[in-house]
């Protein structure tokens, strides 16, 4: 049952938005600075400290397990119509900014995946 999950998630959500927001207003941003970045850093700390008290049932890992892989497009996707009128406006280096990070990402993916994983399945990547 994925309802599980949904607790947790909002929750972590929730704090990392509002220090995001608190965050922004002592650096004199108008806007929630890290806030998407804290959240996934509160869940995963969150759930791997109940995980390792084995404070969850079956029912409860699978929620929280599909809920973890969900959680980054759907925030990232919350966050990201948040400032898309501000970068906008924001001139051509916010859209430069944005652009090197997404080309920067997509080299750094194969590169990521080399240093993890199943060494079977690297070298059968190499045949």
């Amino acid at each position: 049952m994925v309802i599980y999950g949904v607790t947790i998630l909002s929750f972590c959500f929730f704090v990392g938005t509002l220090i995001g927001d608190i965050l922004g207003k002592v650096l004199g941003v108008n806007s929630n600075v890290g806030g998407v970045g804290l959240a996934m850093l509160f869940l995963v700390l969150i759930v791997e400290h109940f995980m390792k008290q084995d404070k969850f049932s079956k029912l409860a890992q699978d929620g929280i397990k599909f809920w973890s892989g969900m959680y980054i497009p759907i925030v990232v996707a919350m966050a990201a119509q948040q400032n898309v009128v501000a970068a906008v406006t924001g001139g051509p280096m916010a859209i430069l900014a944005g652009t090197v990070a997404v080309v920067a990402s997509f080299f750094a993916v194969p590169l990521i995946s080399k240093i993890g994983g199943n060494p079977d399945t690297n070298k059968a990547q190499k045949l």
